[in-house]
Formats: C-alpha cells, sequence, structure tokens
C-alpha cells in the first residue's frame, strides 16, 4: 500500500515538473518590472497599516479635560491661548503659529535641440513657466490650551502641526502688497504676478492637540510637550474626528492602491509565463492580487495586536504613576503626623486624626488592584485640624507640609482620572470584532477601574480652605 502511494506521488510531481517545463521563461525586463511593483505593493501595505495604527491610536487616548490631564498620552481640545502672542506677516492677525511664503511667476521661451525619426538635427521653441519664491518665514511659540476647567501648556516644537489657511491670493503690480510684502525688485523673466500664501493657528482659535504629557518644571502641573517615545505629536485645528478619519481614509486608499498594484502585477505575471504567442493563463491572473491580500491580513493583524498590548501597557504605566504618587504621599504622612502630634499631643480629637494618618502612610505603594484595595483622600481631614486648631496652622512646617500633601492629593486624583481614561479604552478594545479574537489568543483580560471609597463619598462637614495655587 505504502508503495502505491510513493509511487502516485512521484508521479504527480513528475507532471508537474513537466508542466513548468512548458512555460518559458521570463525576459529580465518583465522580472524587473515585477519586482519594482513587488516593492510599491509592500509600501502601500506599509503606508496602509500605519495610516490604521495612527487612527487607533487617537481612538484609543481618551480625550481630556485641561485640568485632568496627568503624565502619558493624552488628547485635549480647547481655546489658542497665549499672554503674549504672535502676528502674523502678511494679514497681521494674532496667532500662537504662523508661516507664510510670497512666490513670483515667470516664463520663458526655451530653444532646445532634437533628432526626428531619421536622425536629423532640428532645433524648436518651447514655452516654459514656473514660480520662485522671493521671501517666506514663520515662528511659533508656546501657547496654552483653554477650556472650562482651566489651561494647559503645550510645547510645539516637534509637532506635525494642521494649521489654517488664512491668505491664499495673486496679483500684479497694481496691488499695494505686491511691492509692499515681498520688498523686492522683479526676478529675471518674470511675469508680473506674485502669490501670497499664509498659514496659521489664530489666537482664540480652537485646536485639538495629541501628545504626552509630562510634569513642568516650574509649577505643580502638566504640559505636552515632544517625546522621543511618543508616537504621535499633533496640534491641528480639525476636530478628533476629522484627524481620525483621515487617517482611516489613507489607510483604505493605500490599501486599495497596493491592491491595484497587485493586479497589475498579476495580468503582467500571467502574461510572462505564458505560452509564447499565446494568450495569458487567466488561472495566473488572481495569484498576485491573493498574496497581497495574505499580507495585508498578517501584517493589520501583527499591527492590531501589537496595539492592544501596547495599550495595555499604557494602562500599566498609568497605574503605576498612582502608585507613585502614593509613595510620595506615604512619605509626607509621617511628617505631618508628627508635627500634628507635637503640638496637640493631648487633645483626644487630634490623636483620632493621627490614627488616620498613620493608617493612610501605611498604604504600600504597590498595593494591588484588588477590588479591597483602599486610596483614601486625607486633605479633608487635615483642614479639619486645621480649622479646629488655629496654632498648628499657624506653624510654618505645618504649612509648607500642607501645601505638598494638597498638591500630592490633586496629582493622585488626576493619576486615577486618567487610569479610569485608559483602562475604559482598553476594556473597549477587548469587546470589539475583531480585536476580541486577538486579545483571546493573548488571554487579555479587562482591567478593574478606580471606584471611590466611602471616606471620599462622605460630605465633607468642614470648612475647605482656599486651594493652594
Amino acid at each position: 500500500m505504502l508503495r502505491g502511494d510513493a509511487g502516485m506521488i512521484v508521479r504527480a510531481l513528475v507532471r508537474s515538473q513537466c508542466a513548468l517545463a512548458t512555460l518559458p521563461a521570463m525576459e529580465p525586463s518583465v522580472l524587473v518590472v515585477l519586482a519594482v511593483m513587488a516593492l510599491l505593493a509592500t509600501g502601500a501595505v506599509f503606508m496602509a497599516v500605519r495610516a490604521s495604527r495612527m487612527r487607533r491610536y487617537l481612538h484609543d487616548t481618551p480625550t481630556s479635560s485641561t485640568a485632568g490631564v496627568f503624565i502619558g498620552d493624552v488628547e485635549v481640545k480647547g481655546i489658542a491661548s497665549s499672554e503674549a502672542p504672535l502676528r502674523t506677516y502678511l494679514s497681521e492677525t494674532l496667532c500662537v503659529h504662523h508661516s507664510w511664503s510670497i512666490s513670483e511667476d515667470w516664463g520663458r521661451w526655451v530653444t532646445e535641440t532634437y533628432r526626428d525619426d531619421k536622425g536629423n538635427t532640428r532645433t524648436r521653441r518651447r514655452w516654459e513657466t514656473g514660480s520662485t519664491t522671493i521671501a517666506s518665514g514663520g515662528e511659533m511659540i508656546p501657547f496654552y490650551v483653554k477650556d472650562d476647567t482651566g489651561f494647559l501648556l503645550v510645547r510645539p516644537d516637534g509637532a506635525r502641526i494642521e494649521p489654517r489657511q488664512t491668505v491664499r491670493f495673486s496679483c500684479g503690480p497694481d496691488h499695494a502688497a505686491y511691492h509692499g510684502k515681498a520688498q523686492r525688485g522683479p526676478i529675471p523673466d518674470s511675469l508680473h504676478r506674485r502669490n501670497f500664501s499664509e498659514e496659521a493657528i489664530p489666537l482664540d482659535a480652537r485646536v485639538f492637540v495629541a501628545g504626552r504629557a509630562r510634569e513642568r518644571r516650574d509649577v505643580v502641573a502638566a504640559e505636552i510637550a515632544a517625546d522621543p517615545e511618543a508616537r504621535l505629536f499633533i496640534i491641528s485645528v480639525r476636530e478628533e474626528k476629522e484627524v481620525a478619519g483621515g487617517y482611516g481614509i489613507a489607510s483604505w486608499v493605500w490599501a486599495v492602491v497596493g491592491f491595484l498594484v497587485a493586479l497589475v502585477a498579476g495580468f503582467i505575471s500571467a502574461g510572462g509565463l505564458s505560452k509564447r504567442g499565446g494568450e495569458p493563463d487567466p488561472l495566473l491572473i488572481p495569484i498576485a492580487p491573493v498574496l497581497y491580500i495574505g499580507m495585508l491580513a498578517v501584517c493589520w493583524a501583527w499591527m492590531a495586536f501589537n496595539s492592544i498590548v501596547s495599550l495595555r501597557q499604557r494602562v500599566n504605566r498609568a497605574w503605576a504613576n498612582i502608585e507613585v504618587e502614593l509613595k510620595r504621599r506615604a512619605d509626607l504622612l509621617p511628617n505631618l503626623a508628627a508635627v500634628v502630634k507635637a503640638a496637640r499631643m493631648h487633645d483626644k480629637d487630634t490623636q483620632q486624626v493621627i490614627a488616620i494618618l498613620r493608617a493612610q502612610a501605611s498604604i504600600p505603594p504597590a498595593q494591588s488592584r484588588a477590588p479591597e484595595a483602599k486610596v483614601q483622600g486625607v486633605v479633608r481631614v487635615l483642614q479639619a485640624v486645621a480649622e479646629a486648631y488655629p496654632s498648628i496652622s499657624a506653624q510654618p512646617n505645618f504649612l509648607a507640609l500642607q501645601k505638598e500633601l494638597s498638591n500630592t492629593e490633586a496629582r493622585i486624583a488626576l493619576a486615577r482620572s486618567y487610569y479610569n481614561g485608559i483602562a475604559a479604552s482598553f476594556n473597549a478594545r477587548l469587546l470589539v470584532v475583531p480585536d476580541r479574537f486577538l486579545a483571546a489568543i493573548a488571554r487579555l483580560k479587562p482591567f478593574e477601574l478606580f471606584n471611590a471609597t466611602d471616606l471620599e463619598r462622605e460630605t465633607p462637614k468642614v470648612n475647605f480652605a482656599k486651594s493652594v495655587q
């Protein structure tokens, strides 16, 4: 029985080799064309997957208010604001970013020599036109994004900026801008027509910013700036849906372009492998498109899986930021408790406050994300002590620790808000098809959101002190 099967396999291989031998070898020029088209199709796959990855990045990053921005990848939208705005060169509009250029059209007759079909040398004249940039410039400054909750500093250096077109017109010497803005004479072969173009982010214009936030060095606040590890840093006058939609359209366009290139390559390869003088074999045409679709599917699945894993890492980083702030608070609370104890050692109420502070300070920084994890705020307790005992409030050490603790509590609140936003995006990814199948392969589980504790839900019974600026 085995001998019979072996014989059938050998005969099938022989027949396939004979069939391949009947196909003529491809011409070298055809092979070169196919190689170039294969590179083009591969490049189209790369661009399609890259655009799709950017679109997913925008969808996975939660949009925060300016007051809710914390360390990590963030998105904000609001109004561009600056105390010392720029002024555009052409339209003299107040702005935070602008770029402009002035070009002049030219035209000339060009005499060229060529050989006709019979090899005779002949000459002919050709009218040639173009434009030359005669002046350009631009400038940008750090600015604030303002919304209903506050301000957020944005440093635009290194960002992809999508400004608004503020000026675009052409004019002749009779226009005031022709000589006033360019401030130079006509170029050689000038047609005496100049083109003016200007783009800017005007002051008070609505902007959308996506990038990585970091802590400012001058105050306890966040700022968005260029980061070599950030996947995207964009400042646009368009809405988030328009920016993400642009990446989605680009992804589909590149995918279709690559498919058309693969289809043409299929026709070329079928013609090159067909018998001399015969018609192309229609069975060979779909090979290249099928290979292209397979490569696109594999690359997309690879990209989608990596984006889910990357999003999980962003969630873990968000939780690590909470732990950092908890450790900071745990280091401050013993000192604060010591100050309160030294001032009011005999008071029973103060002893109860000290017990609460000690309990808060005993929270380990690497606390598990289990449902029983407790992360409670202590600012309202501290404020109650300060109001009940004015002598404590007069101590410089107490005031310094109170300020540091208030800032730390604000940072913890921001970190928790950011964690909940990014964790919600990750959990949503696990429910979307086909991402849920990729997540199932890696056995990814949803993260539990951070909920307020009983102490934080209580209605405060004391008058709050003014927030530390």
